[in-house]
């Protein structure tokens, strides 16, 4: 079992920064592939990043450049550097654990609220 809990979501203004955090629970964190996906209102849940266990990242299109993953096996956390936030970015964004050979996320924090405004 993984718990998550997500932080440092807010209100900014276009252009702003923002650093989100997922907190993991258990020992075997860094065995997990990690992911950060985001859902506006109206819309379905979309994949924005994730970070394997050895490290290696994916970013949907309309993000690369500007949001950069991260992970610290050693604090049990997985971060989402936010850069240059656009109004289209408001959007509840959630953090999910995927086990080593799993294809779906087994594991999902409670989200965190990001909004940004023109």
């Amino acid at each position: 079992q993984v718990q998550l809990v997500e932080s440092g979501g807010g209100l900014v203004q276009a252009g702003d920064s923002l650093r989100l955090s997922c907190a993991a629970s258990g020992r075997t964190f860094s065995r997990y592939h990690m992911g950060w996906f985001r859902q506006a209102p109206g819309k379905e849940r979309e994949l924005v990043a994730h970070i394997t266990s050895g490290g290696s990242t994916y970013y949907v299109d309309s993000v690369k450049g500007r949001l950069t993953i991260s992970r610290d096996n050693a604090k049990n956390t997985v971060y989402l550097q936010m850069n240059s936030l656009k109004p289209e970015d408001t959007a509840v964004y959630y953090c999910a654990a995927r086990g080593p050979g799993k294809l779906i996320y087994d594991y999902w924090g409670q989200g965190t609220q990001v909004t940004v405004s023109s």
